[in-house]
This record gives structure tokens, sequence and C-alpha cells, in this order.
């Protein structure tokens, strides 16, 4: 049962993802997009959303890190400011869709996921 409704969010977050950003309240951009984007926000929350030791390894510079696999996810983001503008990545650009669907489930209006994740990213990482 769980593989299936696994697969059924796997086909919708890629039709979704041919028929580009504003579909579910967030904005899904490619890696050169979403540096300008990065770039031209004042004051940016850049949420990265895999493990911690994902984390560890690679990630973009000042990212904060909030695991979407945590039980508490959804109480987390629901402290934080919803006027913030926020970055959204993960390894590949599901979890970070997961996560950009939950945040405008919670009332976010700025979000922004990284199209393809770190495996997109031809920027700098840490």
């Amino acid at each position: 049962m769980l593989y299936k409704q696994k697969q059924t969010e796997d086909m919708l977050d890629f039709i979704k993802g041919i028929f580009g950003k504003g579909i579910e309240g967030f904005t899904e951009l490619e890696d050169e997009a979403f540096a300008a984007k990065l770039r031209d926000t004042s004051k940016p929350f850049i949420l990265d959303v895999r493990s911690r030791q994902e984390h560890k390894e690679e990630k973009l510079h000042n990212a904060f890190n909030m695991d979407i696999m945590m039980p508490n996810f959804e109480e987390r983001i629901g402290h934080m400011d919803k006027d913030k503008h926020y970055f959204v990545y993960c390894k590949s650009g599901s979890r970070g869709r997961k996560a950009c669907r939950k945040l405008v489930k919670a009332g976010f209006k700025h979000i922004y996921n990284l199209k393809g994740g770190l495996n997109a990213w031809t920027g700098k990482t840490v």
C-alpha cells in the first residue's frame, strides 16, 4: 500500500515538474534561476531538507538543515517566519517538493524549490 502511494506521489511530482512553477503554490527553479533568485533576494532562508549526515557532507552556503523525514518537521516549520523567502533543496528534488507542499499548507507564500536538487546544482557548495 505505501509503495503504491509513493509511486502515485512520484508520478504526480513528475507531471507537476513538467509544467513548472505555481502549480502548488511554490516555484520550482532550475539551478541557474535558483541561484539568481537567491542572489536577488534580501535575507533569503536556505532550507536543506535532507538528513543531518547528508547536510554535513555537502551543502549550500548558509543553509539551515531541517530533515523532512523527521516526525516533527511540520511542528518545526510552524515556528518559522511565514513572510521570509524560502529556498528549499534536497538531493534530487523530490523531498524538496514535499517540503514545499508542507510549507504551502502551513501558509508560507514565498517558496522556491531547487529542481533536481543538489544533483542538478552547478554552483558552489561547502
